[in-house]
Parts: structure tokens; C-alpha cells; sequence
């Protein structure tokens, strides 16, 4: 018995550590809530680059940095997000390796018990192609609905170099990893899940919405720029699903043509828009200086649009998405955004940039049912067709009904996924 109260007085600890973007971060950062919330000891594992604020944050976490030194690649907002992935593997591998070690020393020392570390994982498992042009549209065996065209993919990046990365993250899952801990639910990949969970032969836990789950003390958004809270009263003057909201996200970048098409095709669409215009959002070739001013509208844009429309360099995006006058989201799908868009119902106009984005995409007009693509190409032209169709036409309204359907599935989840993976971690 005085074994088992030694034991029982042991504390548990969980050990995450996430990639420095503000997607990767603010997921995680719940997570971490989460958990410690169900009576875990939680230590965030963090770079120097893009470092959360640790007081703006529950006290029960602990933050511990890991003083990385990096090159240039893995900062420059116009690095593909190849070349920052395989920058910040490199630079990140030893330190993170250094302090998890010093962690695990300590604890020997003191009534902590490390259970496990969570750490990021995005590309689990994923295999890439060399595809001639007329195979893009041909299907992907086993992996409906997705096409040649739709795989994990950055372009303009080296094919051997990113098939090797990727394969790296999938080897390092099989070999290494307990468990895989995913923030979706059952009721939009509850098959993908099962596939998961028999290829890999881990458990997977579905544990999101993150976002909707509930907190004893929420944890504060991680944000790369200040929200401009001024767009929220804006959208109070505009009657209930009138506003096209449009955002890339965080980390995409274009060229100045793509963007000027945007804009034109926002114009010539006659809805009014709420528009996220960052820094970074348009590569210049003048530096990689995130702090720049964002890009320049099309001269004549702010005229012809006067009055119809609201540029932010950055939004609060769930109470953005969760207004009344917003009836569509433009959307890199990014999974963070994606999620947060199910969740309040409302359909997506899609335009992914790289990465998983395309294969969230797929899912999002071709399984789901809920939004339409932009189009290949960005032309004013077809954006502003596309922009009227999910607005007010009748593929619009279908779409708005499912989401308003995945809207309910999203909302009955419970979180019983979040204290299976808590019973899990003790049991290790």
C-alpha cells in the first residue's frame, strides 16, 4: 500500500513541443489547457522564434525555451514552407533533443514523471508522385476523393527533397510515436481515422474542435499581428450573410498578379467584402522583412470598391466567422481555418497554397459538400463568378444548408476523445 501511494503522488507530466507558426502553435497551446486542466503537469517546449508570451497563458503551464539558432530560410515570410520545414528540423533537432534530455534529469530528482511528449506532426504519414500533366486528374487509389493533383505538395520546390521530408516524418511516426493526437472529429473523417489507426496500428484520438471545447481558464490566441477589432462594428451594419470574408492565412504568399486579380474580382462581384491584407501577403523581392507594410490595392481598387468593402492587415477570425453578416469564407485551407468555418456554419470559396491545404480542399467541396474552388487560375473574371455563385446561387444554398448540418455534428462533440487520450497518457 505505501508503494501504491508513492505512486499515486507522482505527478504526470506531458512534454509538447509545436512548429513556430501561429496554425501549429494555438492548436497546441489548447491541447496543452486541456490536459492540464484533467490534472496533468504540462511543459511547452518552445523556439526563441515566434516564442508564445508564457503570462498570457494559464499558470499551470510551464514554457521552456529551447534557444535554437537559426538561418534566414526558416524566418523569411517568403521561404517556401518547404525549405522552413526542412530549415527548422535541422536547426531545432539538437536543442529540442538537449532540453528534453535535461527534463527527463531532472524529473528523476523530483515527484514528476514524464508520461510522454507530444510533438508536432502534421505530415504523419502522406507519399508523393512525379505526375506528367494529363495524370493530375486521375484518381489516388484507396484515398477517395482525392486526385493526383490534390497530394501534399509545395510548389516550386524540389520533388526527391520533399518526398524525402515527408517520408522522414512517416518513418519517425512508425517508429518512435505511442499515439497520434489529431484536432478533428468523428463525424467529418471518422473513416480516415480507422485507416489511420490500421496502417500505422497506434491509437489516433480525434480530440478536436480544440477550439470549442471547454477551458477552466481559455488560452490566449497566438497572433503574428495585432487583430483589427475595428472590422467587427463594420460588420454590424451589414444585413445576415451579405459579407464575403477572405483570408490566406498566416503564411501564404503570392505574386502581384495573383493578388491584383483578387482584388479586381472582389470588385467586379458587387459583395461586400472583409479582405486580410498582411504584410508578406505578396512577395516584393525587396527583403524578407515581416515588420513591411502590406502590399499595395490595385490603384483605382479602393475607388471603384468605396464604401463596399474593408481592408484589415489582420482579423479576430472566429468572431469574424461567427457574425451574422458573414456568409462566406474565402479560405487557403489551412486546417485551423477550415475547422473554425465548420464550426460556424459557414461555406468556403477555397484557394490552397501548399502543403495539406490541397488535400483539405478536396474534402471541402468533394466530401464535405460545403464550399467551391476559386479556380486553377485567379482570374477577376471567374473569382467574380465564383464569388456571386457560393454567395446567392443555388450550389450556394446547398452548401450552406450542409455546413449549417456539419454546424450541429460539430457542436455535439463532447471531448470524451480529450479524456481517453488524458487515461491513455497515464497508462503509459
Amino acid at each position: 500500500m505505501a508503494g501504491q501511494g508513492l505512486q499515486h503522488r507522482r505527478r504526470r507530466v506531458v512534454v509538447l513541443f509545436s512548429l513556430p507558426f501561429q496554425g501549429h502553435l494555438n492548436p497546441m497551446l489548447k491541447l496543452a489547457s486541456l490536459l492540464a486542466a484533467r490534472g496533468l503537469g504540462v511543459t511547452v517546449l518552445h523556439t526563441d522564434f515566434n516564442a508564445p508570451d508564457p503570462t498570457r497563458h494559464p499558470a499551470g503551464l510551464a514554457f521552456v525555451p529551447i534557444h535554437e539558432t537559426l538561418p534566414g530560410e526558416a524566418t523569411s515570410p517568403y521561404s517556401h514552407i518547404l525549405t522552413k520545414l526542412l530549415a527548422l528540423n535541422a536547426a531545432c533537432e539538437a536543442p529540442f533533443r538537449e532540453v528534453l534530455a535535461s527534463l527527463l534529469m531532472r524529473a528523476r530528482h523530483r515527484d514528476d514523471d514524464v508520461a510522454c511528449a507530444v510533438v508536432d506532426g502534421q505530415c504523419y504519414a502522406a507519399r508523393r508522385r512525379r505526375a506528367r500533366q494529363e495524370q493530375l486528374d486521375e484518381p489516388v487509389p484507396d484515398h477517395d476523393p482525392l486526385r493526383v493533383r490534390d497530394l501534399i505538395r509545395v510548389d516550386g520546390c524540389d520533388d526527391d527533397e520533399h518526398c524525402s521530408f515527408i517520408t522522414s516524418v512517416a518513418d519517425a511516426v512508425r517508429a518512435a510515436a505511442s499515439g497520434i493526437v489529431i484536432n478533428t472529429f468523428d463525424a467529418i473523417e471518422a473513416s480516415e481515422l480507422t485507416k489511420l489507426q490500421s496502417e500505422l496500428s497506434l491509437p489516433a484520438f480525434a480530440v478536436g474542435p480544440l477550439h470549442m471545447l471547454k477551458f477552466q481558464a481559455p488560452p490566449v490566441e497566438q497572433s503574428l499581428h495585432e487583430p483589427d477589432r475595428g472590422c467587427l462594428p463594420w460588420l454590424d451594419t451589414h444585413p445576415p450573410r451579405s459579407v464575403i470574408y477572405v483570408s490566406l492565412g498566416s503564411l501564404a504568399c503570392g505574386d502581384r498578379l495573383v493578388f491584383d486579380e483578387m482584388a479586381w474580382g472582389l470588385a467586379a462581384s458587387g459583395v461586400p467584402f472583409l479582405w486580410v491584407v498582411r504584410p508578406g501577403l505578396v512577395i516584393t523581392g525587396s527583403g524578407d522583412d515581416d515588420e513591411a507594410p502590406p502590399p499595395p490595392l490595385p490603384e483605382g481598387f479602393e475607388e471603384e470598391t468605396r464604401g463596399r468593402g474593408r481592408i484589415v492587415k489582420w482579423a479576430p477570425q472566429r468572431e469574424v466567422l461567427a457574425h451574422a453578416s458573414v456568409g462566406v469564407f474565402w479560405t487557403h485551407c489551412g486546417w485551423n481555418s477550415t475547422l473554425e468555418s465548420v464550426c460556424e456554419g459557414v461555406p468556403m470559396l477555397v484557394q490552397p497554397c501548399f502543403g495539406d491545404q490541397m488535400v483539405t480542399a478536396r474534402y471541402v467541396t468533394h466530401e464535405w459538400g460545403v464550399g467551391m474552388e476559386v479556380g486553377e487560375v485567379i482570374e477577376r473574371g471567374k473569382v467574380a463568378e465564383a464569388v456571386a455563385e457560393v454567395m446567392v446561387g443555388e450550389d450556394g444554398a446547398l452548401m450552406r444548408e450542409r455546413a449549417r448540418h456539419l454546424k450541429m455534428e460539430a457542436s455535439a462533440a463532447t471531448g470524451s476523445a480529450m479524456d481517453g487520450l488524458v487515461r491513455y497518457i497515464l497508462s503509459l
